[in-house]
């Protein structure tokens, strides 16, 4: 249950629950503290559990803090349709209207970057969104087109990730952060087998047809004018090291479509750089969301 306080803001007791959107998909979510909400899109495969760094450090400095399970991700409901960025972004729709949000900062992480961007563009209106952050995020779009000749990747990368997923999904989601997604491939890399299995967990509790869609969802989806949209001011964060978002397909155009970007680059840092240098990155958040 939500209550409206005197200066706008919301404040929650729930802790975590489940909303029912019009399609009778179950979105789970948590709601953890009082303050300015901020709350956090997850990437692909993952679940709200990736932002655990994050929702914690924003907690103890006086925010609301909120993640969901994506539909077919996590706790939410293993969905076989509405695998895609309109209906994500109509599931944080009705999420925020339920958690009743106002002046609220997005922040979203890869694949979850593109559901920000397609969420403040179509809804962010009327006062809803303070601030947006994208984060080693996929807009403006991954994939090698006619219209994105110069950028992207081809297909056949994402066609890739489509027969690994269906060939061995447990195999995969092993391989996926013990190898590029944390930069651990790398000489001289600090491997973490915690952040590993971890990551491992999140994936194997979403729904495979979910996942296989999704990958479509993160690398078709044209988020040209999505980011040409958002009049809000919006911090683009990216790793110049990140092995799946590459910088100059990704954060290096979408600086160029936003009216009110700042790009922060970090050398070196890999695409799952919340969890592996979330000192660093928590920090730099904290300035922003104070701005």
């Amino acid at each position: 249950m939500s209550l409206q306080t005197t200066s706008g803001q919301t404040k929650s007791g729930s802790g975590s629950g489940t909303i029912t959107t019009k399609d009778g998909t179950q979105i789970f979510y948590k709601d953890w503290g009082t303050g300015q909400p901020v709350v956090f899109h997850h990437g692909w495969p993952l679940s709200s559990d990736d932002w655990d760094a994050q929702m914690l450090f924003f907690l103890s400095k006086g925010y609301r803090v909120i993640a969901h399970d994506r539909r077919g991700h996590g706790r939410s409901s293993q969905t076989d349709t509405g695998n895609e960025m309109d209906t994500y972004a109509a599931d944080v729709a009705e999420l925020t209207a339920h958690l009743g949000l106002k002046d609220a900062i997005h922040v979203g992480h890869s694949t979850g970057g593109g559901e920000v961007a397609r969420y403040v563009a179509q809804y962010g209106g009327g006062g809803r969104v303070a601030k947006a952050v994208l984060i080693g995020a996929v807009p403006p779009i991954m994939l090698k087109t006619p219209a994105n000749p110069g950028g992207g990747l081809p297909i056949e990368v994402f066609d890739g990730f489509r027969a690994a997923l269906a060939a061995n999904r447990a195999q995969f989601f092993h391989d996926v952060p013990a190898g590029p997604f944390y930069g651990f491939n790398r000489p001289g890399a600090q491997v973490s087998e915690g952040v590993i299995d971890n990551w491992w967990r999140q994936g194997m509790m979403g729904g495979a047809k979910a996942h296989y869609d999704c990958i479509k969802a993160f690398s078709e989806t044209d988020f040209t004018e999505d980011l040409k949209a958002i009049d809000v001011p919006v911090l683009v964060m990216h790793g110049d090291d990140d092995q799946i978002v590459p910088i100059a397909d990704s954060a290096l155009i979408s600086i160029k479509l936003l009216k009110k970007g700042e790009l922060k680059v970090y050398k070196g840092f890999p695409h799952g750089m919340a969890t592996t240098h979330a000192d660093v990155i928590n920090a730099d958040l904290l300035t922003f969301f104070k701005a």
